[in-house]
């Protein structure tokens, strides 16, 4: 007989809806309420990546939401970024200037922050850290958000070596960049050539004492199968989840998602 377990925390990802919002002066749709209709949904975390361009979470986003989740029991805020991001001022009077990556995550509290490699241009993280060089700066990184009390996680590929050297540089958690796995999935209905390489990634954190995340492009499809990952225990998803609440209602999606990451043992 099997027991439906339900272990792996949701983190929803909010950029898109300040991506929305920001596209109209104003505070519509308010970044802040979705949040707590994410919050009172039942979801484990909320999720925002503020890029120095502030195209859609901005810098002045970033306290209300922590005090937010401060206030919600069990809610964590996870704030990912690059965090070699410096200071930008705003190119607009309504929108206040972007302090950095690191003066954000020190200016708050935050449960975790997700340390990215990408860089002004991307339109989105499309790749881990490459560990295999100089990795001093990262460090001090690192000890600077643990030191203003964050859980660091490191956005890797599922490639075992990498994933040792986060290890060693003294982050707590990685997490496992999902874009192959998604397009591997959505090609064949099944991904399990793909699946098993995220598998061994994941069994290799686990072993250098690493918790593991995940996030990009994963959907109520592919959970079907990337709810199995061993030792996985969060997922951040924004992208999918704003396109099925856009169909389903808010609270409807959020609902579909957490089922979706019900795992039978």
């Amino acid at each position: 007989m099997t027991q439906s377990i339900a272990n792996i925390a949701l983190s929803v990802n909010l950029n898109k809806i300040a991506l929305i919002r920001n596209s109209r002066a104003g505070n519509s749709p308010d970044v802040v309420d979705f949040a707590r209709r994410s919050i009172d949904s039942g979801v484990n975390g909320i999720t925002v990546h503020p890029r120095p361009d502030q195209r859609h979470i901005r810098a002045s986003d970033i306290k209300p939401l922590a005090a937010l989740c401060a206030e919600s029991a069990g809610i964590e805020f996870n704030i990912e970024g690059n965090p070699s991001a410096g200071a930008q001022q705003s190119n607009r009077p309504d929108v206040a200037d972007y302090p950095g990556f690191i003066e954000l995550i020190e200016s708050v509290q935050a449960a975790q922050c997700t340390l990215v490699p990408d860089d002004q241009q991307q339109l989105t993280s499309d790749h881990g850290f490459d560990l295999t060089h100089d990795n001093s700066e990262l460090k001090q990184y690192i000890d600077r958000c643990q030191a203003a009390g964050s859980r660091v996680s490191l956005f890797m590929d599922p490639e075992p070596e990498q994933i040792k050297r986060a290890a060693d540089l003294g982050a707590d958690r990685i997490e496992l960049y999902t874009g192959p796995y998604a397009v591997a999935f959505a090609q064949d209905g099944k991904a399990n050539r793909e699946f098993e390489r995220y598998c061994l990634a994941a069994e290799c954190a686990a072993n250098c004492g690493l918790g593991v995340n995940a996030g990009h492009d994963l959907n109520l499809d592919n959970l079907t199968q990337f709810r199995y990952l061993p030792n996985l225990l969060e997922v951040s998803i924004g992208h999918a989840f704003t396109i099925d609440a856009l169909l389903q209602g808010w609270g409807v999606c959020a609902d579909a998602y957490l089922r979706a990451l019900v795992v039978d043992v």
